[in-house]
């Protein structure tokens, strides 16, 4: 089993008020891959796919081989992303949460409600499984901010039978091809 990526990802899916998603977001820290390392801001709203990093290779990587196989982004139209080159300025605390800048976009994921340790065999992307193991720490709050305005939508958060939330940090990440 060969490790692909160690890192860090939260994420954040938000949804109106008739449980459609208006807006996904991934955060990516990249400590080490097969790619390199830096930061990534994933962005899919009204349709349109939003990449921010300042190495676009690994950042178009980061969004073809993991976040479009991710299930918060299942049956959404995913086109070419719109590359952004820009530092991604990360403020992120384990205890608090994530607060994310890169051109004109801000995602602010706070208030831990739990944590756990997730292993997913299996997971797969475009075809290829993967053993997915992270840290799991599901959050009350998300907003999403593009150019100023926040996106319209909510993060959900269900208590039964253990508490989770589409606003989530997901650290010590480590993604293997199986």
């Amino acid at each position: 089993m060969s490790v692909r990526l160690m890192g860090a990802n939260p994420g954040l899916t938000l949804f109106d008020e008739s449980g459609a998603r208006t807006a996904f977001a991934s955060v990516w820290r990249v400590d080490w891959s097969e790619r390199g390392s830096g930061s990534a801001l994933v962005v899919w709203h009204d349709g349109a796919v939003r990449v921010v990093t300042e190495d676009a290779p690994l950042g178009e990587w980061l969004a073809a081989d993991f976040t479009r196989h991710f299930p918060e982004v299942s049956g959404l139209p995913w086109p070419a992303p719109a590359v952004v080159r820009a530092p991604v300025e990360l403020d992120y605390d384990l205890s608090a949460g994530v607060r994310a800048r890169a051109a004109g976009a801000t995602v602010e994921i706070t208030g831990p409600l739990d944590r756990r340790l997730i292993q997913a065999p299996g997971f797969d992307l475009g075809g290829v499984p993967h053993l997915l193991s992270t840290v799991y720490i599901p959050c009350a709050e998300g907003v999403l901010t593009l150019d100023g305005a926040a996106v319209a939508g909510t993060p959900r958060v269900t208590r039964e039978p253990r508490v989770s939330s589409t606003a989530f940090l997901a650290d010590a990440e480590v993604w293997c091809r199986e």
